[in-house]
């Protein structure tokens, strides 16, 4: 006996019994055509009993066709859709079969119904879904990651859509969608479309755990401040910034290069895998003549360079480097250095891996810079530390040379045991005064020191013996603060007899650069003492302060006509850059106190 299935309404119901009608060969093969009248629900054709089994539409018959035992299905042409459906539901078919997502018909069990041939791909069953594999079988178990936990479920209880991600073997990553279908001849049914987000979903963790890496790389504890030299935090940076580029990049060829503003050289900070000529080689933050490197710090912008071959700009760094990457370290519009990435393949660095190196280098350009705060902040507090010490220090210390040349001057037995004693009194003071500031000198770094400060254009001051007259104690407190930063050795005294005996015990070594005294002392005027002072010394490097352009006696003039440097005058209130620029005219007119070519 055959079972077949007739699909049309109840009241035309009559299977055909037309002996010119055969069964087809397929059990689902469709046949087409009116059925006479009265026909009985059982026929037998040619000898076969036939059992017919009869539905109202087209949507209920197909699922029955799963089952054992049906030979075959009849529609009737009022059950037939139109031509141009027919033809839809064919195209769709195909389209649904080949599209690029993953797109499965799942019923209220979550059983498999019909899958298309990507996600049949994705899920490794070419071959087809087993018989009753639900959706999460199909696809091995995946873990839910959310943000719906049962997606499926929830779209078959509220009728809604929803949607999930999935977490596959092979570290695969899929986003699913269900949708109910809305159709009151369908039992519960839902459309599930698949995406493959593993690329999007690998590339978030990436850039998470670079950020993470950022954090880390400038993440300064309290202790590790305390405990560590900045060449130690400078060597775990340093570390860091390796191992990063290293595991989490997967870069193995890395040069890290710190631009040094004033100069423009760029100093190689930290080599893996390149040449050590090439990492020694001098360059310069140009756009020109400094391969890459120098082009992307001169111009701030990251550079793809996909074969080394047939570009210009490039400088050999590894002998089999065919392609590279270079990116600036930029921190408030301002660059700091360069990262550049090398390999042996041609075209190997992509739009992504330039994405992940310039956000890495964002935060490697912070991390040097908090380094550089790190430096200032300790060579300030060492600053402080030492001008507080020294200022508490420096009056009384002049107070003792001021009290020790004058009873070396007023000692009537000239004993030279006695002038020996008071000798190294003077001698020891100065010494107390130089220890003070050479501690100071070396807990501050030479690099943490202000620009100004270091350049070689006030380098003529360091070690200038500078002597400072003048009544008011703020204004020797101020020369102490103001010349010492520069490595000038200031002594101090209140008035212009004071002077003289403080130049005559100060010969040899301790013999003065420069003389700055006020017009106004309590005994004489500046251009007295500087009268005083040509009898101690051959050439009086005298500088005359006065207080907004006060000078009743004329005497500036008169100096001025007695050999006093037309540019050596200060007038009160004076900012320091112009203490200095006065200062430095001194020195240069002064041989003794200029160094030998």
């Amino acid at each position: 006996m055959s079972r077949l299935i007739w699909v049309g309404d109840a009241a035309d119901f009559a299977p055909p019994a037309s002996p010119d009608m055969s069964l087809g060969e397929s059990p689902s093969e469709v046949r087409y055509g009116a059925p006479p009248e009265n026909a009985p629900s059982q026929d037998t054709h040619r000898g076969e009993v036939i059992e017919w089994i009869h539905v109202e539409s087209v949507e209920k018959a197909f699922p029955m066709l799963e089952e054992d035992g049906i030979d075959g299905i009849w529609l009737s042409r009022s059950a037939l859709p139109q031509v141009s459906e027919i033809r839809g539901i064919v195209q769709s078919g195909i389209m649904l079969r080949d599209m690029p997502e993953g797109v499965a018909l799942v019923d209220s069990d979550l059983r498999i119904i019909w899958a298309n041939r990507r996600l049949l791909q994705w899920a490794q069953r070419e071959e087809g879904v087993p018989l009753g594999m639900t959706f999460y079988e199909l696809l091995h178990n995946p873990e839910i990651m959310g943000p719906d936990f049962c997606p499926f479920h929830t779209s078959l209880a509220t009728g809604d859509q929803s949607q999930s991600t999935l977490h596959s073997e092979n570290n695969r990553y899929f986003k699913v969608h269900a949708a109910p279908i809305q159709s009151q001849d369908i039992s519960r049914q839902l459309i599930v479309t698949v995406s493959d987000i593993t690329e999007e979903i690998l590339q978030e963790q990436k850039l998470a755990a670079i950020h993470q890496a950022g954090r880390e790389l400038a993440d300064l504890r309290p202790n590790e401040i305390f405990m560590m030299e900045v060449d130690e935090r400078i060597d775990l940076l340093k570390d860091n910034i390796q191992h990063y580029l290293r595991d989490l990049l997967s870069f193995d060829v890395i040069e890290i290069r710190v631009l040094e503003q004033t100069t423009g050289n760029l100093l190689p900070l930290l080599s893996v895998g390149i040449d050590e000529e090439a990492s020694d080689r001098r360059l310069l933050a140009r756009m020109h003549e400094n391969g890459i490197t120098g082009y992307v710090a001169a111009s701030g912008l990251s550079y793809i360079c996909h074969d080394v071959l047939n570009d210009p700009l490039f400088i050999p760094g590894v002998a089999n480097a065919r392609s590279s990457l270079t990116v600036p370290l930029i921190l408030h519009d301002q660059v700091l250095g360069t990262i550049n990435v090398e390999s042996p393949e041609v075209s190997a660095f992509s739009d992504s891996d330039l994405q992940f190196l310039e956000i890495f280098a964002r935060d490697v350009a912070f991390a040097l810079n908090t380094l550089e705060l790190l430096v200032a902040q300790k060579a300030n507090t060492a600053q402080q530390s030492c001008d507080a010490i020294h200022s508490a220090v420096a009056m009384p210390v002049d107070a003792i040379l001021n009290d020790a040349v004058h009873v070396m001057e007023g000692y009537i037995g000239h004993s030279p045991e006695v002038m020996d004693r008071l000798g190294r009194i003077l001698q020891n003071s100065r010494d107390i005064k130089r220890t003070i500031q050479q501690i100071g000198e070396k807990m501050t770094p030479l690099e943490a020191v202000p620009a100004d400060e270091k350049s070689q254009q006030h380098g003529m001051l360091r070690g200038k013996r500078i002597l400072v007259v003048d009544e008011d104690d703020q204004v020797r407190e101020d020369a102490h603060r103001l010349l010492e930063r520069y490595g000038c050795i200031v002594e101090t005294a209140h008035e212009g007899d004071e002077a003289v005996l403080m130049v005559r015990r100060s010969g040899g070594e301790d013999s003065y650069d420069a003389i700055i005294s006020d017009i106004r002392l309590p005994d004489y005027s500046g251009y007295q003492l500087m009268l005083r002072l040509e009898k101690v010394m051959d050439h009086v490097p005298m500088i005359l302060m006065t207080g907004f352009g006060y000078d009743p006696g004329h005497s500036i003039v008169k100096a001025k006509q007695n050999g006093l440097h037309p540019k050596a005058v200060l007038f009160k209130p004076f900012r320091l850059d112009q203490l200095i620029d006065v200062l430095k005219t001194v020195l240069e007119a002064n041989p003794s106190s200029v160094p030998p070519a």
